[in-house]
């Protein structure tokens, strides 16, 4: 397989940069099988089954994109700093422009907020902050804004709007630098009503990192090494995942962050409980074991994003689907519209 496999030609107007209002209105691509449904995300009240387990990504995204400034001597610059991981002290970041930075220089990002740089490499920085715990918590929501992927920022600046738009109803667990972007669809109405009919639900963590938007640099797609991102899977997680899929239930994740967790937890072939770093790359001749169908927005060309779904669609089969979805100007990415994907 090379990279080039994976390209396609995306009209820039069906990028989104606000997400569907309310958040169940956005539009739902069904493919099951052969077949193609134009839909929307409320209709999933009628697609799923009791019995059906959805596994949410909890994760909750912090206020990551930080504007601050350094000086030396008499000159002030002005740096922009995106937080991607946190460190054995500290935290990784990405920096424009970053080489011009030097080690051992203090970064202010507002009266309560600075960082010293402790390292630099060719692509980022590691940052330590003046202020650990709760204190950081609360200087960085002061401080910081929603980190928006590169395609949206590109056209407009975060605003008050994207703390609400760019979080889903079930964030629980701080640590992202990104959204589970399937499950902001999502509303309690919806999740009530899925609820009573008898559709089942598990949480799982994984802290979605900056290295999502990083783009495959090698022609030969296996040869690409994934980022790590940190996730547990408890073991009533895991027993839940597994009792479904016994009683001849449905796992579906929300999300690809959801899928290559519980995946990265299935490796023996059943779910087991985990917790740590999954660098899991999943691409066409992978072998599932915890999930049947999965729920995702629609991903940018040449991503790994695209080849999950291709290894679980077969890539003809996504080819197809994503034709269709240009076709009837389905909405991409991010803040973008929805599919369910059911091979």
């Amino acid at each position: 397989m090379k990279l080039s496999d994976f390209d396609f030609d995306l009209p820039e107007a069906l990028i989104a940069t606000r997400p569907a209002r309310p958040r169940t209105a956005a539009r739902l691509l069904l493919a099951e099988g052969e077949a193609i449904s134009d839909l929307h995300v409320r209709d999933l009240l009628g697609l799923l089954r009791a019995g059906d387990r959805l596994v949410l990504n909890n994760t909750r995204v912090i206020p990551a994109r930080l504007t601050g400034q350094r000086q030396r001597g008499e000159a002030v610059a002005k740096i922009e700093i995106t937080l991607m991981e946190p460190a054995t002290e500290g935290w990784r970041a990405m920096a424009k422009p970053l080489r011009k930075v030097l080690v051992g220089e203090e970064i202010v990002f507002s009266p309560e907020l600075s960082a010293s740089v402790a390292e630099k490499s060719d692509t980022d920085l590691r940052l330590v902050f003046n202020l650990t715990g709760e204190d950081f918590d609360a200087a960085l929501a002061q401080a910081g804004a929603m980190p928006l992927p590169p395609y949206i920022a590109a056209k407009r600046a975060p605003d008050a709007q994207d703390d609400d738009d760019y979080q889903t109803v079930f964030a629980r667990h701080k640590g992202a630098v990104a959204a589970p972007t399937a499950s902001l669809h999502f509303d309690a109405a919806l999740l009530a009503a899925l609820r009573d009919k008898g559709v089942q639900f598990t949480e799982v963590t994984l802290h979605v990192g900056a290295g999502t938007f990083l783009p495959v640099k090698v022609e030969d797609v296996a040869t690409h090494r994934m980022h790590a991102e940190w996730g547990q899977v408890t073991p009533e997680a895991a027993a839940q995942i597994n009792a479904t899929r016994a009683a001849g239930g449905r796992v579906i994740p929300v999300g690809t962050t959801a899928l290559r967790l519980i995946e990265t937890a299935a490796r023996s072939g059943r779910v087991e409980p985990w917790e740590g770093p999954t660098d899991i790359f999943i691409y066409p001749g992978f072998t599932f074991h915890a999930t049947d169908a999965l729920m995702t927005n629609f991903h940018l060309p040449k991503s790994t994003l695209l080849m999950l779904v291709s290894a679980l669609m077969g890539k003809d089969r996504m080819d197809r689907i994503y034709a269709h979805a240009i076709a009837r100007e389905y909405r991409f990415f991010s803040y973008g519209d929805a599919s369910l994907l059911i091979p």
